[in-house]
């Protein structure tokens, strides 16, 4: 089963490459990592997710709070939250064919980013599901492919699960206000 976690972690040099080898050292696979500031510069969110069974999912969660740089990791899987992707999707395509490929995307609510002579390039922001169900209609067109991954925000103000006991922005002296004023 694919888990979604959610970790906020300090925005310093070397912090990705830290969870990395934490994944590496214990031989979790990811299926998709994103990573960006959010709305304090000195706090990044990386969007995880990882193929396992839940008792590795939770231990993927321990381990990651045992690295100095995590302020914060919650479990969204199979809770209230939108997750969507980018793919951008390029295409051979030759102009004769172009209307019935732009009329394909735009099913998908897919956009046309860009045009060349013989290529198109799509761009969809959706679901997993709905972005392999647009690439599979335009396989046969397919020059090259580039998806972000998962990215994830729990709607409206609850949180996602905290498995690891004591763990969370409050519990470890991590909060808004204390991050603004500790790197401010």
């Amino acid at each position: 089963m694919k888990h979604t976690l959610i970790a906020t972690v300090e925005n310093k040099p070397g912090v990705l490459n830290r969870v990395a080898s934490l994944f590496r050292r214990r031989n979790f696979n990811i299926n998709s990592l994103n990573v960006g500031r959010t709305e304090l510069p000195e706090v990044s969110r990386m969007t995880i997710v990882v193929e396992s069974r839940d008792t590795e999912a939770r231990k993927v969660e321990a381990n990651l709070y045992k690295l100095v740089n995590v302020i914060d990791v919650q479990d969204v899987t199979n809770q209230p939250a939108v997750l969507t992707e980018l793919a951008l999707i390029k295409l051979e395509v030759e102009p004769t064919k172009r209307g019935e490929v732009v009329s394909l995307a735009g099913i998908f609510n897919a956009q046309v980013v860009d045009v060349g002579q013989d290529t198109l390039i799509v761009q969809l922001v959706d679901s997993e599901e709905r972005v392999d169900s647009l690439i599979e209609l335009l396989r046969p067109y397919v020059l090259e492919i580039v998806r972000t991954g998962h990215v994830a925000m729990m709607r409206g103000r609850a949180d996602g699960v905290r498995h690891t006991p004591g763990a969370g922005p409050h519990q470890n002296g991590y909060h808004k206000k204390s991050i603004a004023n500790d790197f401010g």
